[in-house]
């Protein structure tokens, strides 16, 4: 069986929302045809126009618009600049919706869910979609249940992911479900991915959300990811930023928009949550993120993700 693919491309499309999941099912049949056996995947990039720019000023040859008739397994929609312009194409929005009906699951990747969205394709459903436009999507699509922390998201037929990069972390689960975790992992070994990261997983870094526009405590965050492991005080803090308890804890809330104790704690459950995924244990990652004792770290994961360090660790380690 092989699986068609379309990705749809409009004018000032984002280059990696089309090419990242591409690539990834490339990969599938790269492997397969190595070892003499056919493709697996279909996958072509379609579009109203031949020939369109992507916002990274590259332009793709596309094939045209299917016809009705011809059959599809996965429907992806990307994002980018260009999704405001797609969605105010009406004759673009119908295509997506009698398409989606034909296709057996639809994918967008990040702002690409403002796609599906306007084609009432995400009513009465969980999505996601880039962390920044979140607000801005939960705002203008208030039938849609906006969940703006996880990597990606399967509700039904549909799947929405996060910003850019989450399309290669999405299509990798595509082939997951299609031909199960092996083939999955050895693309990601083709691929070079890092880790190849559930959809649970947050798509938020608290240390890059740490960072203000001024810069000034960033070099208090690098040295708290190096000394996570130690037990910190507000006084540490504020002597490594070479100020005052008082006087720390206001100019670090106004840049910041966190407490001190707040931020380092977030920072704490960040590197748990990356150890445990790792598979450490419960033990080690308590003592190795700042915690201290896992009755400590349990209670703050409870209170802040809903979930415990074991139960983390059980659904998320490699």
């Amino acid at each position: 069986m092989t699986y068609r693919i379309e990705v749809l491309m409009f004018p000032n499309s984002q280059i990696l929302d089309v090419v990242g999941p591409l690539q990834v099912f490339a990969s599938v049949n790269d492997l397969e045809t190595a070892k003499g056996r056919p493709a697996l995947y279909d996958p072509v990039v379609i579009g109203k126009d031949s020939n369109m720019s992507s916002s990274s000023g590259l332009a793709l040859v596309v094939q045209p618009l299917p016809p009705e008739k011809l059959p599809v397994d996965t429907l992806v929609i990307p994002g980018g600049w260009g999704i405001n312009a797609a969605c105010q194409d009406q004759e673009l929005v119908d295509w997506v919706v009698q398409r989606s009906r034909q296709a057996r699951r639809t994918v967008s990747v990040c702002s690409g869910a403002f796609l599906l969205a306007t084609a009432g394709l995400l009513d009465g459903r969980r999505a996601v979609t880039h962390w920044q436009r979140c607000a801005e999507f939960a705002e203008r699509f208030p039938k849609v249940k906006v969940d703006p922390d996880p990597i990606f998201i399967q509700d039904g037929s549909i799947w929405t992911s996060a910003g850019v990069t989450a399309g290669i972390d999405l299509a990798m689960a595509l082939v997951e479900a299609d031909l199960g975790r092996d083939i999955a992992l050895a693309v990601a070994r083709q691929l070079v991915v890092f880790l190849k990261r559930p959809g649970g997983q947050s798509q938020f870094s608290n240390t890059l959300g740490l960072q203000a526009d001024t810069g000034r405590f960033d070099k208090l965050h690098g040295w708290l990811s190096q000394n996570l492991h130690l037990p910190l005080s507000l006084s540490d803090l504020a002597d490594q930023s070479g100020m005052s308890q008082r006087s720390f804890s206001r100019h670090y809330r106004q840049a910041t928009g966190r407490t001190p104790a707040r931020a380092l704690e977030d920072l704490q459950i960040e590197k748990a949550r990356r150890l445990l995924e790792q598979g450490l244990t419960i033990a080690r990652t308590a003592t190795r993120s700042g915690f201290g004792t896992e009755e400590t770290m349990r209670r703050a994961f409870l209170r802040r993700l809903a979930t415990s360090p074991q139960s983390y660790r059980d659904r998320f380690s490699a």
